[in-house]
C-alpha cells in the first residue's frame, strides 16, 4: 500500500501562483511513478502531468505546458507541483496518484492505483 496526501491548495487570482505538494508513504523500498489530475465540477477527471520515479522524465498536458512544473524531492517520496500563471480554468480538485508497475500510459488514471485525497485549487477572474 502506498499512502498520498496533497496539500498545498488555496485560493488566488488568476496570473498568480500555487505550488502543491504530494508526499508519499508506506510500501518501503517500492519505486513508483507519479501523476498530477484534476477533476473540476461536472467533468471527469483530467490528466495535468506525470514523473516517473528518477525525476528525469517528465509528460505534461498541453493545457498545462509551459506553466505548470512538476519535480520530485530527493527522497523520491515527494512530488511537487509549481503552478504559474493560473487561470480560472485551473480551478479543480487536483490529485496525486501513483503506479509502482511503471505503465508506460501515463496519462491516463487507470494506470495509478493509489490516490490522495485531493487538494482544491480555486482561480478567481
Amino acid at each position: 500500500q502506498v499512502q498520498l496526501v496533497e496539500s498545498g491548495g488555496g485560493l488566488v487570482q488568476a496570473g498568480g501562483s500555487l505550488r502543491l505538494s504530494c508526499a508519499a508513504s508506506g510500501r518501503t523500498g517500492s519505486t513508483y511513478e507519479m501523476g498530477w489530475f484534476r477533476q473540476a465540477p461536472g467533468k471527469e477527471r483530467e490528466f495535468v502531468v506525470a514523473i516517473n520515479w528518477s525525476g528525469d522524465s517528465t509528460y505534461y498536458a498541453d493545457s498545462v505546458k509551459g506553466r505548470f512544473t512538476i519535480s520530485r524531492g530527493n527522497a523520491k517520496n515527494m512530488v511537487y507541483l509549481q503552478m504559474n500563471s493560473l487561470k480560472p480554468e485551473d480551478t479543480a480538485v487536483y490529485y496525486c496518484g501513483a503506479d509502482p508497475i511503471h505503465r508506460p500510459w501515463v496519462a491516463r488514471s487507470q494506470s495509478y492505483d493509489y490516490w490522495g485525497q485531493g487538494t482544491q485549487v480555486t482561480v478567481s477572474s
